[in-house]
């Protein structure tokens, strides 16, 4: 028995999350089928960020346990066979346990906007074209706000499977480069949308429809009818996963 870690990158725009649905394509129905053919044996893929649909990633992580004879190159013979979306870009056999989710001691996303007031065509998917006003100081003071131990009941949906509602953020910031500007933020774990919410509700700040003082007090575990619209996922990347 041998447990495989595979490094991965998607674009989330053709797939309906991570997680594998019936009659859905998804990233993770797509890798399992691509390992399924290589190695000739079903497997089932444990994975470090369950990615909502339409959401990218430059670092993710899976693993799974095999019996079979791995080819000398896994990596490229998963290229081979799986969607041109996907890409594994690292495939290697590691310590007998290893799980891509429990193992996991933090993890960091990444939130593209195109702040101008022209689309681009390059952009297009992959970044959130905001033509508003952005104040960048209110943005660099939210994400000031957000390292720490916080509740963040105010940016997951209501209606939610979480029992613990405090996460610990380990760094947060904004920067830019043109007119792209991109938010980091890296966790031990995030909640479903957290990060997009988070987005949301620090562009209404930006934007002048909210204080810099009312975004810190949603981090005391506020409803989530107090915070701010729901960021698109296009804009978001699981960009790394640290063990």
């Amino acid at each position: 028995m041998a447990t495989v870690r595979l490094d991965l990158e998607y674009d989330g725009g053709g797939f309906r999350g991570w997680a594998a649905q019936p009659g859905l394509r998804t990233v993770q129905g797509e890798l399992e089928a691509a390992v399924g053919t290589v190695l000739r044996e079903p497997v089932q893929l444990t994975v470090a960020g369950r990615t909502d649909a339409g959401v990218h990633a430059l670092g993710q992580v899976a693993s799974f346990d095999t019996e079979a004879e791995l080819p000398r190159d896994l990596a490229r013979s998963l290229n081979g066979v799986g969607p041109d979306d996907l890409a594994v870009t690292a495939a290697a056999v590691v310590a007998d346990g290893f799980s891509a989710r429990h193992d996991a001691r933090s993890r960091s996303y990444r939130y593209r906007l195109l702040a101008r007031r022209a689309p681009s065509p390059f952009e297009r998917g992959r970044a959130l074209w905001w033509p508003h006003r952005v104040d960048r100081e209110a943005l660099e003071a939210c994400a000031a706000a957000l390292p720490g131990t916080h509740d963040f009941t105010a940016f997951t949906p209501t209606q939610t499977d979480h029992v613990r509602f405090e996460r610990d953020v380990l760094a947060a910031s904004w920067d830019g480069e043109g007119d792209v500007l991109a938010f980091r933020i890296e966790a031990d774990a995030f909640m479903r949308n957290m990060v997009r919410a988070l987005v949301g509700t620090m562009l209404e700040v930006a934007s002048g429809r909210r204080s810099v003082e009312n975004f810190t007090k949603l981090l005391s575990g506020a409803l989530r009818t107090a915070a701010g619209d729901t960021a698109p996922p296009h804009g978001l990347y699981l960009e790394s996963v640290a063990y």
